[in-house]
């Protein structure tokens, strides 16, 4: 069977790692597997190709901005793709995801609708059901058709339209009467979100979970961690965060638990703030690339505290617990559905009481790492995830 996979990245950040799994696996299962790309060069690997010109990205998030349409441009990078699903005739598309500004997803969609090609549709977050807005919390307008919506408003277009209403209608006229489609969420909740949208009325639904790099997220030696931290025996809590300042991920959650917690040692990674205004208790860590050592810190914290406002899986949960350390947090959609409920804790968002109980019961905690870990790395193995899309493609699971 051909694959041929489309993704802002390839091999860089959660998205473009699962895409370089799925071709990792499906290689190895002897399937053809081609990988087309928008944004920030990958190694040079066979099958890969990167479609967009940062240029022509950065022409197309700046039309964005005017006229409040996030996926309409990029005709060059567009034309690339078309192109090479015309000349290799895959047996199935796979799209991932499409924000990033390299890619008209309107074109593209109807282009793999118009020639009945069998198209899968995995979404990483709220954008392409809700046509533009990452996470509605809790704005309903999507269930219907969204309109007059802050977030989604171009700097010109905005006088003489209602963009978001325009967006809305642009996406579901690109779905419309696309029988080939399957729309995958990365949670059960995910897809139950999507299933909402009229943009993918009569489209089939399934759930797939991400799958993580569980030859590298196990537990490791933390030894020179520890000592470059120069922790003694206190009690460890982990946050990790790819923007600590960003009101969606918690961030001011996490220090309320360090104020009320004193005696635990918090280590933030990914820390971007001013490290003055943080508690004598809170280490903060650049972001680090390095999942080796990204595992090391998983490993080395008796529990991973996630506060997040909304997230549509949790690579941070997964991670953690394939480590076999615990995870503690606030119900913020799909974590607490993907998480193993033996070793995590999830409390009612906003609750800061819950929140330091659950933190202090898992600490007091006795848990057997190894079973921890055996059970995650099961769970959220590569091959899991891409079993789950071969037998969606069609293919041999």
């Amino acid at each position: 069977m051909h694959i041929l996979q489309v993704n802002c990245f390839y091999d860089r950040g959660s998205t473009g790692r699962i895409v370089a799994d799925i071709r990792r696996e499906a290689l190895s299962a002897g399937h053809t597997v081609t990988v087309c790309y928008g944004r920030h060069a990958a190694a040079p690997t066979e099958g890969v190709h990167k479609v967009s010109s940062e240029r022509e990205a950065k022409v197309h998030s700046v039309l964005s901005k005017l006229w409040g349409v996030e996926f309409g441009f990029s005709p060059a990078a567009t034309a690339r793709v078309i192109r090479h699903i015309r000349e290799e005739k895959p047996d199935v598309v796979h799209l991932h995801c499409l924000n990033g500004h390299f890619i008209n997803v309107y074109r593209l969609v109807k282009y793999l609708k118009k020639h009945r090609i069998r198209t899968v549709l995995t979404l990483h977050a709220e954008i392409m059901h809700t046509a533009g807005c990452e996470h509605a919390l809790d704005c309903e307008k999507w269930t219907s058709e969204c309109h007059r919506c802050p977030k989604i408003r171009g700097k010109l277009s905005r006088f003489v339209r209602d963009d978001a209403r325009h967006c809305f209608r642009k996406m579901k006229a690109a779905f419309d009467g696309f029988p080939e489609l399957t729309v995958v969420g990365v949670s059960a909740w995910l897809t139950a979100r999507a299933a909402r949208s009229p943009i993918f009325r009569g489209a089939r639904f399934a759930t797939v979970g991400n799958g993580v790099n569980t030859a590298v997220f196990a537990p490791q030696d933390t030894a020179a961690l520890r000592q470059r931290l120069a922790l003694g025996d206190e009690k460890v809590i982990l946050y990790v965060t790819p923007h600590f300042a960003h009101a969606l991920k918690g961030g001011a959650e996490m220090l309320a638990m360090a104020r009320r917690m004193p005696e635990c040692r918090f280590i933030i990674v990914g820390f971007d703030g001013d490290p003055a205004a943080l508690p004598e208790n809170v280490t903060p860590i650049a972001h680090t690339q390095d999942p080796l050592e990204m595992a090391a810190f998983y490993t080395l914290a008796d529990v991973t505290l996630l506060t997040s406002v909304r997230e549509t899986f949790s690579m941070v949960t997964a991670e953690s617990l394939c480590c076999g350390t615990p995870v503690v947090g606030y119900e913020a959609g799909a974590p607490e559905t993907i998480a193993l409920p033996a070793y995590s804790t999830f409390v009612p968002q906003g609750d800061r009481d819950a929140l330091e109980a659950a933190l202090r019961t898992a600490l007091l905690t006795s848990y057997d790492a190894a079973a921890m870990s055996a059970a995650a790395r099961e769970a959220y193995a590569p091959r899991t995830m891409t079993s789950a899309y071969l037998a969606l493609y069609g293919g041999d699971a």
